[in-house]
């Protein structure tokens, strides 16, 4: 979740923070390579205005964002290719008769909001063809005769053939490198989510700020997970079985997704612990165990990266060894003193255990993906075995139809966004057009790029676009005063360039800052501007923003208090639905469900909860009158995820449960419980308020008197000999942690109920 804070200095610096993550340099040296030889070209040719053409068709193509395996990125970049050409030669037919560009902005920019129906990398090629149609009309495109047409669309083909040529001709030789890279990326994100649980109870005065990032760097790892397991499938599927290194692949994705259940246990488990004072005699021990278990995982991710194997466990197994020789100390002397140990402290000692052994167990899981990775960067067979998918549905064209025709309506969103796009952007040419502004078309595009299918991502990208382009404008200004040499005027521009792309997926107001000073300098290289350029940018991309603004509030806007209840009762249902099996392999163990099948209700869970916190956020950006009361949604949505954590928690415990030992109030209690919850997403789908909570407390006390009577059984036990396994103890050890779990559970769904009782009123 994001900070909230709305005072202005907060604000404003949170549009300039940077994602987690590295620069990528690598993007920056392409861009420039892409960019410098086509600029190159036309200096030494003296065509420097005709080249600007090639140039800016490769820098859109290149701009297309894909994370996917080689045939997505070749066939997006293609279409791109074409479709760039297409829009250049679409404008220069029309560029001359300002009633015929005008219907025909509509139509394309209609048509291309119309894509996003088919996903990211759909609505990516729509955007950069849009931004190659605005620009060409109104500064390359002009039809005078067709040899001369002929020529400007062959150096717009040559542009984007060049960026296709090299960056999939140097993919060609490794078409797997997009798995490796989402998977180190996997490993990267889940070493920081790893090293945000190692501060667990550290300060409890910043437990609400330390739990903002904890979700959110949860949230990273789903989000990663998920890419990852797209990416495998793109590529594996389309031949006929999985290759070794795909295989091996495919078992670090899926470690990842239990090393995500195992550390949210693991937090939850803390979070009870360092309630009590026993906790803090080995607090050090843990937190250095979960410390070197995140710099494993950084290394794992390195080592996948890189190629190199550089995994180096030596400091992760000290530290396991120290916490489990303290752990043995601790031991020893309560269970020494157990005549002054005091009932209520015994549930203690059992989570502390479990967390020893939870932590042992992730390091043992680190270690079997280390010699994964080995055997992965050295090409060896190890001891994995092959593991069927599922291939994805491949689409058809009716299927492509279909969604067209489905989505074809007024009560479809983006089909409302399609159109608010054409007419905010045809109205911004028109306006433009007739009114004397120079270089006009820059409020068209920044109405273009900045108008969202919701306002709280109009605004957001509006701010950051007007902010970035004020500040890029007043560089690039002091820039051109300052540069006279068309040679340094090139080499800064080309610098630029190379900081914007590298930091692109990192800060997008930075990327702002940066790209407007290499526009301005480009201009002034092909001698299309001078320092005025800045000016008339910074004013055109204000009036381009309050069009968009007023665009997205004012002409059918989708607001995000009316989509949230859905949204919020989907995400209850699909928690609800992992509750279930989580339940049902408890209670039926002998029909225990398969590892798949849990996977992918807990992965859907956690899906919806980050769709839950996406929509929140944009709750966030819309107008006061509109948002309404948010504190109660903030509320509402952790207490669900906390409900999250404690069935991920009851789901891993589920391994060290045998089910001989069953308490018939807990099917009563969770029948109930899942009662509750279908009663809420009912309230919130239907409009309603929630029936009252029946008496849920009363359950609970049978079952802590079940468990007190099993604690004194095993106090005594302990007063013989406290080394024997026996059944009480076995007892002991898997229903005490389901106990606290049911607790938290309880107490969760109380605030649930009581949130959504407010939200209804």
């Amino acid at each position: 979740m994001q900070s909230t804070d709305k005072r202005p200095l907060s604000w404003l610096l949170q549009q300039f923070q940077l994602k987690p993550g590295k620069p990528a340099i690598l993007s920056g040296l392409r861009s420039l390579f892409i960019l410098g030889v086509p600029i190159g070209i036309g200096i030494m040719t003296n065509h420097a205005a005709e080249s600007a053409i090639a140039t800016m068709a490769a820098w859109f193509v290149g701009m297309v964002n894909v994370d996917g395996a080689y045939r997505q990125r070749a066939t997006a970049m293609i279409a791109a290719t074409i479709g760039v050409t297409l829009m250049f030669l679409i404008a220069s037919l029309v560029s001359n008769n300002l009633w015929l560009a005008i219907p025909t902005t509509f139509l394309v920019i209609f048509i291309a909001g119309l894509a996003s129906l088919y996903g990211n990398v759909a609505a990516s090629v729509s955007l950069i063809t849009s931004i190659m149609f605005v620009i060409s009309l109104a500064k390359f495109a002009s039809f005078s005769n067709w040899s001369t047409l002929i020529l400007h669309c062959a150096l717009c083909l040559a542009g984007g053939a060049w960026t296709s040529f090299l960056l999939l001709g140097l993919w060609a030789v490794r078409p797997d490198v997009p798995a490796m890279q989402i998977v180190a990326n996997c490993y990267l994100s889940l070493s920081q989510f790893v090293n945000l649980a190692s501060q667990r109870g550290v300060n409890p005065n910043e437990r609400q700020e330390w739990t903002r990032q904890f979700l959110q760097a949860q949230d990273t790892v789903i989000q990663d997970l998920t890419s990852a397991r797209s990416v495998w499938t793109t590529i594996w599927t389309r031949q006929r079985g999985a290759t070794l290194r795909g295989n091996q692949l495919l078992v670090l994705i899926e470690d990842v997704n239990q090393l995500v259940n195992s550390v949210v246990a693991l937090s939850e488990l803390l979070a009870i612990a360092s309630e009590h004072q026993l906790f803090y005699r080995l607090q050090e021990e843990i937190q250095q165990v979960i410390e070197q278990l995140a710099i494993a995982l950084q290394m794992l991710s390195e080592a996948i990266y890189k190629e190199k194997n550089s995994v180096h466990l030596g400091d992760l197994d000290r530290t396991v060894e120290a916490l489990e020789y303290q752990w043995e100390v601790l031991r020893a002397q309560v269970f020494n003193q157990t005549i002054n140990l005091q009932i209520d402290e015994y549930p203690d000692v059992v989570n502390i255990r479990k967390i020893t052994a939870s932590l042992t167990k992730l390091a043992q899981q680190i270690h079997t993906d280390a010699d994964v990775v080995t055997d992965l960067i050295q090409g060896k067979q190890g001891s994995i075995t092959q593991r069927d998918i599922s291939p994805p549905a491949q689409s058809e064209p009716t299927a492509i139809i279909d969604t067209l025709r489905q989505n074809f309506t007024f009560e479809s969103v983006l089909f409302r966004h399609a159109l608010r796009l054409a007419l905010i952007v045809t109205f911004a040419e028109l306006l433009a057009s007739v009114l004397p502004l120079p270089r006009g078309y820059w409020i068209t595009l920044t109405a273009l790029v900045a108008l969202k299918p919701n306002f709280g991502g109009t605004s957001e990208t509006t701010v950051q676009r007007v902010i970035g382009t004020i500040l890029g404008g007043i560089i690039g200004i002091s820039l051109i005063l300052l540069l006279k040499n068309p040679l340094a005027i090139a080499v800064c521009f080309l610098f630029l360039v190379f900081v914007a792309m590298s930091v692109r997926s990192l800060s997008y107001s930075i990327f702002i800052i940066l790209l407007t000073p290499a526009i301005i300098l480009l201009l002034n290289l092909i001698r299309a501007g001078g320092w005025e350029v800045g000016v008339l940018r910074i004013v055109d991309s204000l009036i381009g923003g309050v069009l968009a603004l007023l665009g997205s509030y004012l002409l059918f806007p989708s607001w995000e208090r009316q989509q949230l209840p859905a949204q919020l009762e989907k995400t209850i249902r699909a928690n609800l639905a992992y509750f279930q099996q989580v339940i049902a392999n408890y209670l039926h163990p002998e029909q225990d469900a398969s590892a798949d099948s849990m996977n992918m209700l807990r992965h859907q869970a956690a899906l919806e909860n980050v769709n839950a916190n996406a929509a929140a956020q944009r709750l966030f950006s819309e107008p006061r009158h509109i948002q309404g009361e948010i504190e109660p949604v903030m509320t509402l949505i952790t207490y669900i995820r906390g409900f999250f954590s404690s069935v991920t928690t009851l789901a891993e415990h589920k391994r060290e449960f045998s089910g001989e030992y069953q308490f018939t109030e807990i099917k009563l209690l969770t029948d109930i419980i899942i009662q509750i919850l279908e009663n809420l997403a009912d309230a919130l789908g239907q409009g309603q308020s929630p029936q009252p909570l029946p008496a849920l407390d009363s359950y609970l006390e049978v079952i802590h008197n079940q468990i007190e009577q099993l604690h004194t059984a095993r106090l005594s036990e302990i007063a013989r000999n406290s080394q024997t396994l026996t059944s009480t103890l076995q007892a002991v050890r898997e229903q005490t942690p389901l106990s606290t779990e049911l607790d938290r559970i309880v107490n969760e769904i109380k605030v649930m109920h009581c949130v959504i009782s407010r939200l209804q009123e």
